[in-house]
């Protein structure tokens, strides 16, 4: 199978498994804090998901939130970069706003990206031929005006830098028009693919490229833009992020800039 084909069949059965134990009785443990949830699903997901992936590239690299996966995509050659389910704390309380993910990308470079929301019944797809939405071609929001943008906080940081994410929300709601928070990464940069968002935001440091790089790679084959907080191109160990819809990205980045200072 192709890179392509081989992400979406990952994905799918992934979001198959995970999706079996939807609002189901879980026993839920915590790793780094009482907010950071692991699951059965989550693990039986990820051995799914790399079982698929190792039945077409036995050699497969492999970065993965959940184990003892590789936590960091390799500077060069090919890699999978998987998160079983992006939105536990969505999933574990039955909410549907959470993913399964996929991505293949060779030299630090996404050649196709798959993220599952199976209790949406959504399934967005970047690859070289563009960005789709259940198999429907996808666009950025046309919208110029900062005033009427609805932007999205995404990847709250641990409880040590609460003070920091309160004030990226007090400058988000005074230099938009509205904004939204989902809990889910890869849903809202799906959004902002989508148009149903102008832009998304995170100040924290070097995310895990399991929470952004699918996403990332789906805004950008949508039209939009993705940088870092200074307005360089986004890449893996980025400070922070910033995706939109294009329109204005620097005037985007200037404003979210103030959250920071």
């Amino acid at each position: 199978m192709t890179l392509p084909d081989t992400a979406y069949e990952a994905a799918a059965e992934g979001a198959e498994i995970a999706h079996g134990y939807f609002r189901t009785d879980l026993d839920v443990e915590t790793k780094d804090s009482k907010m950071d949830f692991v699951t059965r699903a989550d693990t039986e997901t990820q051995h799914r998901v790399i079982e698929i992936i190792r039945d077409a590239y036995p050699n497969a690299t492999i970065v993965g939130e959940e184990e003892d996966e590789l936590k960091s995509v390799p500077e060069d050659g090919n890699a999978w970069v998987i998160d079983p389910i992006d939105g536990t704390t969505n999933f574990v309380r039955g909410t549907r706003l959470w993913t399964t993910t996929v991505a293949a990308v060779r030299d630090h470079e996404t050649v196709a990206a798959v993220t599952v929301a199976p209790a949406l019944g959504d399934t967005f797809v970047a690859d070289a031929d563009g960005a789709t939405l259940n198999d429907e071609p996808i666009a950025v929001s046309p919208r110029t005006d900062l005033e009427r943008f609805t932007v999205a906080p995404i990847l709250r940081y641990g409880p040590e830098r609460d003070q920091q994410f309160g004030d990226l929300l007090r400058e988000l709601i005074r230099q938009f028009g509205d904004l939204r928070r989902f809990g889910c990464a890869q849903v809202t940069l799906g959004m902002v693919a989508s148009g149903a968002l102008d832009a998304a935001v995170s100040l924290q440091p070097d995310p895990n490229p399991w929470d952004t790089i699918a996403g990332i790679a789906l805004v950008k084959r949508a039209g939009g833009s993705v940088t870092d907080l200074e307005g360089n191109p986004w890449k893996p160990g980025c400070e922070g992020l910033v995706a939109s819809n294009g329109n204005a990205h620097d005037e985007v980045v200037e404003r979210v800039g103030r959250a920071v200072t």
